[in-house]
Parts: C-alpha cells; structure tokens; sequence
C-alpha cells in the first residue's frame, strides 16, 4: 500500500473514531452504524499492515528495535480495547439488532464494559497518535501543504518557461 492511501485511511479512521467516540454528536442510531463501519476499516487498516503485524510477533522477544515493541504493546492494546468496545456496542446496540430482527436481553454490566473499553480505546488511540505523530505530520505536509503551496508559488525570475518557436517551412 502507498504511503498516500495509508494516510488517507490513518485520517479516515481517525475522523470516524472521533464521531463515533461522541454518540451525542450524532445520535444513538448514526453511532452505531457508523462504529460499525469503522470496525470495517479497522479490518482494512490491519490488512493494510499485515505483514509488519507478523513480522512483529515473529520477533517480539528477539533483537527489536525498542520503539517498534512499544508501537507492538500499544497498538495491541488499543486494538484489545477497541474489540471490546465493539463487541459490547453490538450486544447493548437498539438499531442494528433490531433492524436484524434479533433482541437480547443484556445485562447492563455490558454499558459498563464498553463504556469503560471505549474509554481505554480513546486512550489507546492519542497514544498510537502520539507515537506516530512525526510520521503524520511529515507525509500531510507531503501530500496536502506542499501541493497546496505550489498553486500559490509565483514561478521563479529565470525559471524554464514555455516559449514560442518559430517553424520554418521553406525547406
């Protein structure tokens, strides 16, 4: 996968973790169908790194780099925590299960579990942004400032330009 379209789904993710992370924004419905579908990116998110995610845990306890093992623990966390919050949402959801024809009569320790692991999820997620923070910020100002920039750029005193040539059809 590019580097452009991991940025594109890191930011997608992000804003869809940010709206879903606050159902008062968008309502009961909207947030759980919108969690579900961020479950679905999240699935395309770790396809997109699969090869590192086994690389990692091949090598855990081997000569690592000490910062890789630290994105490893976080990144496992955070994904422990976000499964839990899903799972727990999907099992106290109103609209999905409904619209399924499927009710469950949950306990309300369950509100409690995906309150407390969305909690943890949200944690999870500044960390993992934290630790790739430098990583974002270099590869947006790559593909949005930079390009961004350039339409507002005046061309240089001296630079290259298009100029017209004269054909002499005579020969």
């Amino acid at each position: 996968m590019s580097t452009k379209t991991n940025l594109i789904l890191d930011i997608t993710i992000f804003t869809a973790f940010l709206a879903v992370a606050n159902p008062a924004l968008t309502g009961m419905t909207v947030h759980e169908w919108l969690a579900l579908a961020f479950a679905a990116a999240i699935v395309a998110h770790l396809l997109f790194h699969w090869n590192w995610l086994v690389t990692m845990t091949k090598h855990f306890f081997k000569k690592l780099f000490h910062q890789s093992r630290l994105y490893y623990v976080v990144d496992a966390l955070f994904f422990v925590a976000i499964t839990a919050s899903m799972l727990s949402g999907l099992l106290i959801s109103k609209s999905i299960l409904s619209m399924l024809g499927i009710q469950l009569d949950v306990s309300h320790g369950w509100e409690s579990i995906h309150k407390l692991s969305s909690d943890i999820s949200l944690i999870m997620l500044g960390l993992h942004f934290a630790l790739h923070f430098k990583w974002v910020v270099a590869n947006l100002k790559r593909y949005l400032v930079s390009p961004v920039m350039r339409l507002f750029q005046r061309p240089r005193a001296g630079a290259l330009a298009a100029q017209p040539v004269r054909i002499d059809e005579k020969r």
